[in-house]
This record gives C-alpha cells, sequence and structure tokens, in this order.
C-alpha cells in the first residue's frame, strides 16, 4: 500500500520546535525541513531546470521564484509553521493548470494547491521541495442561473462574491465561513467550510452540485452537476474536505438559496456555562433548527466587546446567539418560542434584535473573535473539534482545567448547533516553550473531541496541525483506506504531500507510545 507523508516524529510539535514567529531579524527564525511522499525523502530538485520548464508554458510574471516575491507564500493562516516554497506559480486558465502539472510531473516535483490561505490547519503550507499553485487568477464567475438556482464558478472566486453576484435575482450562497470576505470558493470545498448559518443550511458539501478539476495525471474530472443525482459512487462528498490531496479544482457548481423575508436574532446570557450547553440542546430537542446557533463564553465576549461594541453582555459566563429567518409569521413565531425555551433552560437576559443593523451587529461580534482576540494575545491557535451537542458543557469545563495544566488562556466560540468547537488558545511565539505547550493544549482538546464521542476537525481540515491526532481517530486499517482513495487519484503522490493523512508505521507508533513522542 503507498504511503503518504507525515512530517515524521514528533509531527507538528517537532516542526514548531524549528519554527518561530520572525522578530526584528526576518531570516533568523528556522523552517521546517522538508518532508517525503511515500515514506521516503525528496532530493531538492534542480530550481533553475523546473523554472525554465514552467517559463515554457506560462508567462514570466505568473512565475515567482525569488526569496523576496516568495515571502508571502511562506504559510498560511496558520502562521505558526512556515516554510519558504522554491517555487510559485499563478496560472490564470484551466489549460495552464493542467501545463504545470505536466511539467510537475515529469520532473516528479511536488505540487501545493492553494486557494487565499485563509486556513487554519497549515494545509496551504508550501513543500520545501515543491511548488506552490496559486489558483488566484481562476475568479471568474461563469454564470449565475436564476431559474435551477446555481453558480458556476471559479476556485478563486471569493465566497461573498457568489452571494454579491446572486443578490439581483434574490439569491445567495448559504455557507458563510468567517473569512467569507476573502476565502476561495475552492478553498471552501477542498476544506469543507462551514459558518455560523450551517446548522441549517449545511456545510460546503451541502452546498456544491458539481467539481470540475484536472488530476495530476493530467486527466480533466468532472463529478456532480447541475442534476439533482449524478451516477455512480458518490465522489463529490469524498472530494468536499480533500484538502487539496486528489487534484486541482478548476471550477466549482454551487447550490444558491432565496433570501429570507426576514431574519432575528435572539441574545441570550447565561450566568453558567452549563446552563448555556444545556440550552443548545433544549433548543434542538424542542424541535427548531435555528438559521444560525453560536455559542461564546466570558473571555470571548470580553475581547469581542471593545472590538465591535455589539451589545454583547459582559457579565455573562457565556451567550448564545440564536437566529431564525423565513416569512415575518414564521419568524414571530419561532422567536418566541426560543424564547420560551431559552429561559426554560436559565437564560438571564433575551433581547431580541429590533432592525437589519442590528442583528447585523449581533454576527459582526461573533464573526470577528478571532482577530478581536488577535488583539490581546501575540498568538493564538485557533482550534477545531466537533463533539456531541449535549457535551459542550464538558468540554467548556475541562478547557477551563487544560489551562491551569498549561499555563495558556482560551477563549472558545462554538458553531454550537452542531457541535463544532473553535478554542483559541492564546500564546507568545517569543516566551520559549509556549508554542510547544500550546499545541500540547490543542492536542488535549482534540483527543477529548474523539473521547466524548466526536471529531478531531470540523470545518478546519487536519493540514499539517492535527496529522497525529488522526492516529487517535483512526485505527492503522482505516488510515490504509484513506491511503487508498489517495493513491487512486494520485498514484505518484505529488498533490499536496505531507498533509492530512499519516504514514501507517506513525499511526501504529502514535497508539504504542500513547501519542506521547
Amino acid at each position: 500500500m503507498s504511503q503518504l507523508a507525515s512530517p515524521g516524529p514528533g509531527g507538528l510539535q517537532a516542526l514548531a520546535g524549528q519554527a518561530a514567529r520572525p522578530g526584528a531579524d526576518d531570516g533568523a527564525y528556522a523552517r521546517p525541513q522538508p518532508v517525503g511522499h511515500g515514506g521516503g525523502a525528496i532530493p531538492t530538485f534542480d530550481i533553475d531546470r523546473v523554472a525554465a520548464r514552467l517559463r515554457t508554458v506560462l508567462p514570466a510574471s505568473a512565475i515567482h521564484s525569488d526569496a523576496e516575491s516568495l515571502r508571502p507564500w511562506e504559510c498560511d493562516g496558520m502562521t505558526a509553521i512556515r516554510q519558504l516554497p522554491q517555487l510559485v506559480v499563478l496560472p490564470a486558465t484551466e489549460d495552464e493548470v493542467r501545463a504545470v502539472l505536466a511539467v510537475c510531473r515529469e520532473l516528479r516535483v511536488p505540487v501545493v494547491p492553494r486557494g487565499a490561505a485563509t486556513g487554519l490547519s497549515g494545509g496551504a503550507t508550501p513543500h520545501a521541495t515543491g511548488v506552490v499553485m496559486s489558483l488566484a487568477r481562476l475568479n471568474r464567475i461563469v454564470k449565475i442561473d436564476p431559474v435551477a438556482r446555481l453558480a458556476v464558478v471559479q476556485p478563486g472566486v471569493r465566497n461573498l462574491a457568489v452571494s454579491e453576484a446572486a443578490a439581483p435575482f434574490n439569491l445567495y450562497y448559504a455557507p458563510d465561513p468567517s473569512s467569507q470576505i476573502a476565502c476561495t470558493i475552492g478553498g471552501n470545498v477542498s476544506e469543507n467550510s462551514g459558518g455560523v448559518h450551517c446548522l441549517k443550511y449545511g456545510l460546503t458539501v451541502n452546498n456544491v452540485l458539481g467539481v470540475r478539476g484536472i488530476t495530476m495525471e493530467g486527466e480533466s474530472v468532472c463529478i456532480g452537476g447541475a442534476a439533482l443525482d449524478a451516477p455512480g459512487l458518490d465522489l463529490l462528498a469524498v472530494l468536499n474536505g480533500s484538502e487539496g490531496n486528489f487534484m486541482v479544482i478548476t471550477e466549482v457548481t454551487v447550490r444558491l438559496v432565496p433570501k429570507p423575508q426576514l431574519a432575528r436574532v435572539v441574545l441570550a446570557s447565561f450566568d453558567d456555562v452549563t446552563k448555556a450547553g444545556d440550552a443548545v440542546a433544549a433548543i434542538i430537542a424542542a424541535g427548531i433548527i435555528p438559521a444560525g446557533l453560536e455559542m461564546m463564553d466570558k473571555p470571548a465576549t470580553c475581547a469581542v466587546e471593545p472590538f465591535v461594541k455589539a451589545g454583547y453582555d459582559m457579565n455573562a459566563e457565556a451567550i448564545l446567539l440564536c437566529e431564525s429567518d423565513g416569512t415575518p409569521d414564521e419568524v414571530a413565531e419561532e422567536i418566541e418560542h426560543m424564547e420560551r425555551v431559552l429561559r426554560a433552560a436559565g437564560a438571564t437576559r433575551c433581547q431580541v434584535s429590533r432592525d437589519e443593523a442590528e442583528r447585523l451587529r449581533f454576527w459582526a461580534g461573533r464573526k470577528a473573535a478571532f482577530p478581536a482576540v488577535g488583539r490581546i494575545s501575540p498568538d493564538y491557535l485557533c482550534m477545531d473539534g466537533t463533539i456531541p451537542r449535549k457535551q459542550l458543557a464538558t468540554m467548556l469545563l475541562a478547557i477551563v482545567e487544560m489551562e491551569k495544566k498549561h499555563g495558556l488562556r482560551c477563549a472558545n466560540v462554538f458553531h454550537a448547533g452542531d457541535g463544532n468547537l473553535h478554542p483559541l488558545i492564546m500564546y507568545d511565539a517569543n516566551q520559549p516553550g509556549e508554542l510547544q505547550r500550546a499545541l500540547a493544549f490543542g492536542a488535549d482538546i482534540l483527543r477529548l473531541s474523539v473521547a466524548l464521542g466526536g471529531s478531531i476537525t470540523g470545518e478546519h481540515g487536519v493540514g499539517v496541525e492535527k496529522i497525529d491526532e488522526m492516529c487517535a481517530q483512526f485505527t492503522p486499517d482505516e488510515i490504509a483506506a484513506f491511503h487508498g482513495v489517495k493513491a487512486a487519484f494520485d498514484p505518484q503522490l505529488l498533490l499536496n504531500p505531507g498533509k492530512t493523512v499519516p504514514t501507517i508505521a506513525r499511526c501504529r507508533e502514535y497508539r504504542l507510545t500513547g501519542g506521547k513522542h
């Protein structure tokens, strides 16, 4: 069985030991060492030869190889790990994508597809001896079909731009990650992104109808389409969340939904996180499926409120944002029902948005949680795990104990409706040992997520960050099955190697050592 590469013994923590946030001397920090693909090390390629070959298929302006030009590409949203690529290419057409892949296939050069690089798990971290392929120039909205309620877009189109283009037809694209003003549809498919409205409208996988792309072998592949169903295996679900391991996406067909006539939000305060967690389960048990159901603990709201002035209760131990959308009558009835359930669950205060401006302000606070924490901490890790809704309070209380264990602060925001956690672990990379403690803190959260019946990821993907914790979630036999799917799409293992799935040997070692290295 072919094996994907992992970062090797120590996983992300080993790499983190070599990488620190650059200070005054920007060249003083070490970068992660090259990782292999297929279990062995890849020799450094002849950069001049590869660049010369690529210039035969791309204009010179689409190829970057000098250190100054490469610096912006050294990491994605997970800035704790940085790796300077040897080459960056920016194809502008599907034919150019195919031509670049042909050159890299012939020369055995790894390729890392890259969207807007807003991902938070290191999925777009460059390969030390590979080429980064940015899809930023494939940014055309091919068509909006208001009758079929779909849009066909290239991968570099921003998430929010789809809704802006569909707005004249009273339609929009439902998945709304916090980074939607910058993140791209291709990246959303790669990570199976969600957002604050994913409870009612689903993740990316529930809103993508078809994907077209180019495999490393140069084959054009169309999976799914405008029809309600497609023959054969459901490979569309396999591609969503595949993290650039299977093919380079060149076109996506997405579902559009009608804009609701009205939307209102209940902002509920709780004096205890257990009551807030129980309220989430009570909302769903009451048969209510809110358009959005988000939770923030006190450290998160205290970080956000001075930044956004969203109107949050600074004395609450936790707040819930519960949104209803639909016709005015539907919204009025559901809001009343939600308020009854929330107060019965122990809410100390319920505030209903009075108009659209206030509704957007409530959500602006939640969506600004990440930058708000960035204002009060030099660095932070944004974790991403999923647990059953009934375990939200258990997890929050456990995180309080983990803060004491690791000596670090943590603010928590949740897609509470589907149990998707986003703990923000604060640290200072310039303080010796803090990054390692933050990574250990994150690993504890992920392992507990699995123990509580959940998953190590919800929407951020595995990338480099969680590759070791894959071994906590899956058996070696299951990991072998993942390798088989990878090899079916990419036999030479050249697409985004060293990410997402660890080697089988690595997982056996993980289980023998209990995750300690």
